[in-house]
């Protein structure tokens, strides 16, 4: 019973260290939903977001490499893109990822106004 106690922290620990938000500074850029899940345990919601990526599947198979090494396993809610003006501190959310679906754009928005709350964040259905 110990045992899987300290496991059941651990996981939670793990899951604690990992950022809700990751996004480029500035730009239009594809982004993921992910969910996060430590074993047997709880799980979260993460954005990830990075002008690199050239599709949405490029961000999930790097953020679920990096989930991996830490004992975190993860799947894809779907995508979508977001235009992000840091000199008007505006951010929208909007589009799909053809891969992955669309990714719940108003889970997006709450995960960013926690991120950036002087930013006005919008999101839209409309769009690629």
């Amino acid at each position: 019973m110990a045992a899987a106690a300290a496991a059941a922290a651990a996981a939670a620990e793990a899951l604690s260290r990992v950022a809700d938000v990751e996004i480029d500074g500035g730009g239009v850029f594809k982004y993921v939903l992910v969910r996060v899940r430590a074993a047997g345990g709880p799980g979260k919601d993460v954005v990830r977001g990075h002008g690199w990526a050239e599709y949405h599947a490029d961000l999930y198979e790097r953020t679920a490499q990096e989930l991996a090494q830490q004992g975190l396993g993860c799947e894809c809610l779907g995508g979508g893109r977001l235009s992000h003006h840091p000199e008007q501190k505006k951010i929208h959310v909007y589009g799909y990822s053809v891969g992955f679906g669309r990714a719940d754009h108003s889970v997006t928005t709450e995960k960013l106004k926690a991120q950036y709350p002087d930013y006005k964040i919008t999101w839209a259905d409309e769009g690629y």
